[in-house]
C-alpha cells in the first residue's frame, strides 16, 4: 500500500525533526506497537521499565527515562486500543541545557501496517522503521546481460531483490569443424536474438504491470545491452532512465550498477519535480488558461473537477494539504509535493504554494 503526498510531506517533516534531538545519555524513548497487539501488554511493560529504571545510578538519567516513560504512559491512555495500523511513540527531555526539563513527546498512527514491536531507551530515537516507511514504496527494476548471461532484479531503497537469471544458449567464439564461418556467425547471431526477447518477455511480465515501478536501469559490458533494449516493447522503453557500462554480469553486475546507477536515483525525485513544475510554467505562458496557482483559484478548480495535477510547495501548512487531498480525492486529482530546493521550487513557493495544472482550458 503506497502513501499519499501529505502523509509522505508529514513522515518526511517528522523525520527531520526527531533526528535533531539528541540525548546526554540512554534516556530516550522510542516504542513501535505492531497492528494488531495488544495495548494493554505494551502499558504494563513500559510501567515494568518504570520500575526499573529506579536503578539507574546517574540521577539525571534516572529522572529522564522515569518522565519520559510516565509521560508515554498517560498519552496511551488517550487510546483504548491500537490503531488499524499500529502506533508509534516517542518520548524524551529535548532541553539542550544541562539540568533543564522540556518533556516532549510525538505519536504516529502510521500511514501503513506495522509489523515491528520496538521499545528503546537511547541517545537517539530509533527511527529506520519511519524512514523505510518514507523510502521503501517506490521500486525500480534492473536489468543486467550480456549474450550470455541476464539477472532480473528489483531495487526497494538500497535493496536489491533478484527476480530470475537466465542463461543463453549463443555458441561460444570457436564454429565445430566443417562448419562454414558464415553459416557460424548466423547461428550465433539467431541464438543472441533469441536469448534477447527472451529476456524481453521476462521484463514484460515483470515489469510492465507494476504499479510501484519508477523506472527500469539496465547495464552490461559492450553493446550488447543496446541490442537488447530494441526488443523491448514501447511501454517498457518509455521507462529507461540511465543504461550503464558494466564490468560484470551476474550478482556482482546487479551491485555495479546499483553503484553507478547512484547519481541517476538521486536525481529522479528532483527530475520529476522540476518536469512538472516546467510543464505548469511553459502552460503559464503559452496557454494561461489551462493552469490555476494561489491557494483560493486552485480550490475553486478542483471543486470544479477540471483539475489533473496540484502541486504543492513542502513549505504549505500540512491542515492546507489535508483539506486539498480531501478535495481532490473525489475527481482522481493528484497531489504533488514539491521542495523549494530547486529554483523551480522557490518559484512555486512565491506564486503562493498552490499551483495546477487543468485537464483543459477554463475561462
Amino acid at each position: 500500500m503506497s502513501i499519499t503526498a501529505n502523509q509522505r510531506h508529514k513522515l518526511n517533516k517528522l523525520i527531520k525533526d526527531l533526528e535533531k534531538v539528541k540525548g546526554r545519555h540512554t534516556e530516550l524513548v522510542s516504542v513501535y506497537v505492531p497492528a494488531g497487539y495488544d495495548l494493554n501488554k505494551v502499558v504494563s511493560q513500559l510501567a515494568d521499565e518504570q520500575g526499573t529504571a529506579t536503578n539507574i545510578k546517574s540521577k539525571a538519567t534516572r529522572d529522564n527515562v522515569i518522565a519520559a516513560l510516565e509521560k508515554m504512559l498517560q498519552h496511551l491512555k488517550l487510546f483504548k486500543q491500537t490503531p488499524p495500523n499500529g502506533l508509534i511513540v516517542f518520548a524524551g527531555n529535548v532541553s539542550e541545557r544541562e539540568g533543564k526539563q522540556d518533556y516532549r513527546i510525538w505519536s504516529l498512527e502510521p500511514p501503513v501496517e506495522l509489523n515491528q514491536r520496538v521499545y528503546r531507551c537511547d541517545k537517539e530515537f530509533v527511527l529506520d522503521p519511519l524512514r523505510e516507511m518514507y523510502e521503501i514504496k517506490e521500486v525500480y527494476g534492473l536489468i543486467v546481460m550480456d549474450r550470455r548471461d541476464a539477472n532480473i532484479a528489483l531495487l526497494k531503497g538500497k535493496t536489491i531483490i533478484p527476480l530470475l537469471k537466465t542463461h543463453s544458449e549463443v555458441p561460444g567464439k570457436f564454429r565445430a569443424g566443417g562448419q562454414s564461418a558464415q553459416r557460424f556467425a548466423r547461428e550465433r547471431e539467431n541464438s543472441a536474438l533469441q536469448h534477447y526477447k527472451k529476456v524481453a518477455d521476462y521484463a514484460q511480465k515483470e515489469f510492465l504491470y507494476n504499479k510501484d515501478l519508477k523506472g527500469l536501469i539496465i547495464g552490461g559490458p559492450g553493446h550488447t545491452k543496446n541490442e537488447f533494449i530494441q526488443q523491448l516493447s514501447d511501454q517498457l522503453q518509455r521507462k529507461i532512465i540511465a543504461v550503464k557500462d558494466l564490468s560484470y554480469t551476474g550478482e556482482f553486475g546487479l551491485q555495479e550498477l546499483l553503484e553507478r546507477s547512484e547519481d541517476v536515483l538521486a536525481e529522479e525525485d528532483i527530475a520529476k519535480e522540476k518536469k512538472l513544475m516546467r510543464e505548469f510554467f511553459n502552460l503559464l505562458s503559452t496557454e494561461p488558461k489551462k493552469v490555476a496557482y494561489g491557494r483560493h483559484e486552485v480550490i475553486e478548480k478542483i471543486k470544479m473537477g477540471t483539475v489533473d495535477r496540484v502541486l504543492v510547495s513542502d513549505s504549505a501548512d500540512e491542515k492546507d494539504i489535508e483539506e486539498l487531498e480531501r478535495l481532490a480525492e473525489p475527481f482522481s486529482t493528484k497531489i504533488e509535493i514539491i521542495s523549494t530546493e530547486t529554483s523551480e521550487g522557490a518559484q512555486l513557493k512565491e506564486l503562493g504554494k498552490f499551483a495546477a495544472i487543468l485537464r483543459y482550458a477554463v475561462e
